[in-house]
């Protein structure tokens, strides 16, 4: 009987300090110094990554907080007010960064920067009211939310690295876990197909290149490797399926239409959440209700012998 391997388990792989996280060893960062100066590099870091992946037109400068905040609370329009919201959170992001980022000039200083400081404080509510207007914003494909990219400044406004760090190796090992269940999901319904036979070597190596994409941080030396690997594989993936024969039916090259379609939707969908370490639960919910759909309506009649090539 094999011992289960408890939460958060430490060992060196290969050279790499790991941890083990709901099945996946996970790369595992040194923890910087507690500090202020050390929360603000993390905070920008994370204020950068939020907007490198919502909707565009979300970067307000901190400096026009009142005018956004006026913007939202005038419209009326509800599909307005919805982008003007998440205008507003952008904006209070960047004003939360500003003020964190002079506390850390006043601290270096020689200027005590006690936890109940005003600005402090003025910091942790501008960081909360962003979250709350986090589900009004949509991720950069508009299918879906992240929150949890909206909660990670404010998680590491108010909690020790050390434990923001370890959330986040949690939230990255169910990344990897819904990855796997995307590949998993591409290779039973397409590799069964005469013309998608053999879909699931390169499925496999997108979906192993993306795990190690999901754990890599973009300041590693090894991200060079790691993210060529991640793009040249996810570029073979869609290489792989061979032209449609002249001999199919209006009805297959429909089916051969739609099934390369589901394909780059799965494909994008790693990509998107490798990218942000995090799950999209709904968008992954309705690629498979398509894909099972798919099966239903195509897998008969792909599977026919006439597709042998």
């Amino acid at each position: 009987m094999e011992t289960e391997i408890a939460l958060g388990t430490r060992s060196v792989i290969d050279g790499e300090s790991r941890g083990y996280y709901y099945g996946y060893w996970i790369k595992i960062y040194e923890v910087h110094d507690d500090t202020l100066q050390a929360k603000k590099r993390l905070i920008e870091a994370l204020t950068h990554r939020l907007f490198n992946h919502v909707e565009h037109g979300l970067n307000v400068p901190g400096r026009r907080l009142d005018e956004a905040r006026r913007a939202y609370d005038s419209e009326t329009d509800p599909a307005r007010r919805r982008v003007k919201g998440a205008m507003l959170a952008g904006a209070m992001f960047n004003r939360a960064t500003d003020i964190f980022t002079k506390l850390v000039e006043m601290q270096a200083l020689g200027i005590e920067i006690a936890p109940d400081n005003a600005l402090m404080r003025e910091c942790g509510r501008h960081l909360q009211e962003a979250l709350s207007l986090g589900r009004l914003v949509l991720h950069r494909s508009g299918e879906e939310g992240i929150d949890e990219l909206w909660g990670e400044p404010f998680k590491a406004f108010t909690v020790p690295l050390e434990d923001f760090y370890e959330s986040r190796y949690v939230k990255i090992a169910l990344t990897m876990r819904d990855i796997d269940r995307i590949v998993d999901t591409l290779i039973a319904i397409f590799d069964p197909l005469p013309m998608f036979r053999g879909i699931d070597v390169p499925a496999r190596a997108f979906g192993a290149d993306a795990r190690i994409k999901c754990e890599t941080l973009r300041t590693d030396r090894e991200i060079f490797d790691v993210w060529s690997r991640f793009v040249v594989a996810a570029e073979q993936l869609m290489a792989f399926a061979p032209p449609p024969s002249p001999a199919w039916t209006l009805q297959q090259l429909q089916g051969y239409d739609d099934a390369l379609v589901l394909i780059r939707q799965g494909r994008d969908l790693v990509t998107y959440i490798a990218r942000a370490r995090t799950p999209m639960p709904k968008s992954m919910r309705e690629w498979m209700d398509r894909c099972e759909k798919f099966s239903e309506a195509y897998s008969p009649i792909l599977a026919s012998a006439a597709f042998s090539c």
